[in-house]
């Protein structure tokens, strides 16, 4: 019936006063009741699933969580497939690739996961941190170019570089190019 007060458990009450009221609807009763079958789960975890949203679709990937179930798909990030085709690129010819990253605690720990990674694949390459005092945050046209004199024919910024248009532009205009990876927008 319609606006009848439903209990939890038929328990009216804590043993405080606190009224028990059963607050899931229909659906969230059905999906409780299907995670609860599905998945062999406790009523009261199932209920608890339910109350917040989780179907019985999704119950597995919430009680069993993993990196990869929760990261989003890298193909959705913005040209992804054209900077992993450079970059595969750069790994099949052993270029020289210049990796700059920025001097917080995101930038050194990728930059450091990239040189590691090419160096993997025996690919030269070198990290250049920008002096925070003097250059700056993010990617510079001098160091840009510098690192293009050094051999670098791809420059991968990472942790920084979304809003350096000028200095991604000098570093093309001497000769590299340039994947920007970066988690800023």
């Amino acid at each position: 019936m319609t606006g009848e007060r439903r209990f939890f458990l038929d328990v009216r009450q804590s043993a405080t006063g606190v009224s028990w009221e059963h607050r899931l609807t229909e659906r969230q009763d059905m999906a409780a009741l299907a995670i609860a079958q599905g998945y062999g789960v406790p009523d009261i975890v199932a209920r608890v699933l339910a109350g917040r949203g989780v179907t019985a679709e999704q119950t597995e990937r919430f009680l069993d969580p993993t990196i990869r179930n929760m990261l989003p798909d890298p193909a959705s990030l913005t040209d992804m497939d054209k900077a992993a085709a450079r970059i595969a690129q750069a790994v099949t010819a052993r270029e020289k690739v210049a990796i700059f990253g920025d001097y917080d605690v995101d930038g050194a720990a990728s930059s450091a996961l990239l040189k590691r990674f090419l160096a993997h694949f025996s690919v030269p390459s070198e990290i250049y941190i920008p002096d925070r005092i003097f250059e700056g945050y993010g990617p510079n046209p001098e160091a840009m170019r510098e690192l293009v004199s050094r051999g670098a024919t791809l420059i991968v910024t990472v942790d920084c570089g979304t809003n350096s248009a000028a200095s991604i532009d000098a570093a093309k205009a001497a000769g590299a190019d340039v994947v920007v990876l970066d988690h800023h927008q």
